[in-house]
């Protein structure tokens, strides 16, 4: 189903083109002043120096070919040569009926050409709990990959765990420390491995920022710790047995705190990758492109248009140990040899994007991927507190992310309670409290972010984010829940619509909400082409006003014409219906009530 903008776009063009001038010149946008028209072309002012002739008389021109036209209850010409329209109610009302005979889709066509998407978001460090700072990540990768799938690709999320590198030597030097007498480091072990880790998640959490904080004491310490790296790295047994306990316990701990927020298809980590490194960083050497420097194995990645310095991509240490880069490397020759993507989109803080700029570049330059094959940095800006610092704990640490939610929870419950308190007992027992609450709690958590430009830095503000009113979650969702409650009491009185029609809008405030959920397919699309989630926010936060603002005006129930009455309730339908699939493609879910 064509975009509305589209289809008129469509007709204006045909009027340039029969009026002697390019088609192209026929565009049509919508209007930049909702006080006078609904859409707007600007074509004959560009068109005006092409043939030389006045703006405003090519403009009269097209809208006297316009004039009869069935699809525009009003086309003006407006000096210096402006052309204002406004859609026929009739068309309008026949348009929201095709989208809504389009059951789920509601206009919004799948790409004609579907593509093979991986997207790396999340990105927790294993042994280490989730804090604010791994939020941001994995609620815009969760957007984009389900905005991605609404569209027709097949896409991948995967998590890139944090599980390589010095923080693993760490947690085996330490543990070697406390219990010495473990069968994992003795080298001429030949036995098989215990079964049972030898430590718990929580003695996992306290082990790791301990060893992190002796090591910027005690060199030896350290030395020892990137000894014990290396030798992972290499393939020691035991090590690699201590590294299969380490991740057994923490991915099964961050599933536990990741459920409803984020749905991995991938737990891949840094640890796959390794098996690709060894050939990977043969066929650099053999092929001129790495070089030791200062005793690194790089490789050059600047172009002649960089307008600052680019260092090289750094790809093995001098102690032969690999690095962030190294790993992000050998996963994408891992990702292009198991699923072939066309794209793959990396949602990481914005502070990384040189880093990405390298890898990205080094893998083109090495012949890691495919020529074809896009590589995206989606960089996001921080989560900040009402100072406009990075958000952390009234003691001024990072807060654990299961600490934030639960406090979320904790206040949703309480406004929920609150607000049945205030409405006399809406007869809802505490356990349905509780789990309404969870889910608001989630809407408001999820929409507070997304709602944000991801590459922007925006202020968390608790207060805000979990009111009922403005550009909010929870307001989102009460506004479904009205609705829902009106369907319900009108279906519940035993009334049918069956084959009613939508008809042309009877009020200013009924076809407002009609133009807004006419804009739906747009939306997704270029939510999708964009990379941005934002755009949902924004279009589902003014099709809920558009529909406040009409039932505020109007009484759906007491509407004496049947007709009309009918006519509101399919209105209700298809809004109730897109409000459900835009949130859903931001993940989260409406309650029944509140």
């Amino acid at each position: 189903m064509k975009k509305i903008l589209d289809l008129i776009s469509g007709e204006v063009a045909a009027a340039f083109a029969a009026c002697g001038y390019d088609a192209e010149y026929g565009k049509v946008t919508l209007s930049n002043r909702p006080d006078l028209c609904e859409y707007q072309c600007n074509g004959a002012m560009a068109a005006a120096k092409e043939y030389k002739t006045a703006p405003f008389m090519i403009a009269d021109r097209i809208v006297e070919k316009l004039s009869g036209n069935p699809m525009f209850s009003m086309a003006e010409s407006v000096k210096p040569g402006f052309i204002n329209l406004k859609l026929e109610g009739a068309y309008l009302a026949d348009y929201l009926e095709q989208m809504q005979a389009d059951t789920g889709r509601f206009g919004c066509e799948k790409v004609k050409e579907p593509k093979v998407i991986m997207i790396d978001y999340g990105g927790p460090n294993v042994a280490k709990p989730l804090h604010v700072g791994h939020l941001r990540s994995a609620i815009i990768g969760e957007s984009v990959k389900r905005i991605g799938r609404f569209m027709g690709h097949t896409m991948i999320g995967d998590v890139h765990l944090g599980d390589w590198g010095l923080q693993m030597g760490l947690i085996i030097t330490e543990l070697k420390l406390r219990q010495p007498e473990l069968p994992y480091f003795e080298e001429a072990y030949e036995g098989a491995y215990p079964e049972e880790p030898p430590f718990t998640i929580s003695e996992l959490e306290e082990i790791y920022p301990a060893a992190s904080a002796k090591s910027k004491e005690d060199e030896a310490y350290k030395e020892a710790a990137m000894q014990a790296t290396f030798e992972l790295q290499q393939g020691r047994k035991g090590y690699q047995a201590l590294l299969s306990h380490i991740l057994s316990v923490s991915v099964s701990d961050l599933k536990q705190n990741y459920e409803n927020l984020v749905s991995f298809d991938l737990w891949k980590g840094e640890s796959d990758a390794q098996p690709y490194i060894p050939e990977m960083v043969q066929k650099m050497k053999e092929e001129g492109f790495a070089y030791v420097s200062d005793g690194t194995l790089v490789v050059d990645v600047k172009e002649e248009t960089d307008t600052k310095e680019i260092p090289p991509c750094m790809i093995l240490k001098s102690d032969g140990a690999s690095l962030y880069s190294t790993t992000d490397l050998a996963t994408l020759v891992w990702r292009m040899q198991d699923y072939q993507p066309d794209e793959i989109i990396y949602v990481v803080d914005k502070r990384q994007e040189l880093h990405f700029i390298q890898v990205f570049r080094c893998a083109r330059k090495t012949g890691l991927v495919k020529p074809e094959t896009e590589l995206k940095f989606l960089g996001f800006g921080t989560m900040n507190g009402k100072d406009g610092k990075p958000f952390k704990t009234r003691e001024g640490g990072v807060m654990r992310l299961e600490h934030l939610i639960s406090g979320i929870n904790a206040e949703m419950y309480k406004k929920i309670t609150e607000n049945q308190n205030a409405k006399e007992n809406l007869g809802i027992s505490p356990e349905e409290a509780e789990e309404t609450a969870k889910t608001v709690a989630l809407a408001a958590i999820k929409y507070g972010d997304l709602s944000n430009q991801a590459g922007k830095d925006y202020i968390f503000d608790v207060d805000r984010f979990t009111s009922f009113e403005g550009n909010t979650g929870p307001y989102i969702l009460y506004t479904i829940v009205r609705i829902k409650s009106i369907l319900k009491k009108y279906y519940g009185m035993g009334n049918q619509i069956q084959e009613a029609p939508i008809l042309a809008a009877h009020s200013e405030s009924e076809k407002n909400l009609m133009l807004e959920l006419s804009k739906f397919n747009a939306t997704m699309e270029t939510a999708f082409e964009e990379t941005a989630p934002h755009k949902v926010c924004s279009y589902i936060y003014e099709l809920a006003n558009a529909f406040n603002s009409f039932y505020h005006a109007n009484k759906i129930m007491a509407e004496e014409d049947e007709n009309v009455r009918k006519s509101y309730i399919r209105l209700l339908e298809l809004t109730k219906s897109i409000l459900e699939t835009c949130i859903d493609v931001l993940g989260f879910s409406a309650p029944e009530r509140m």
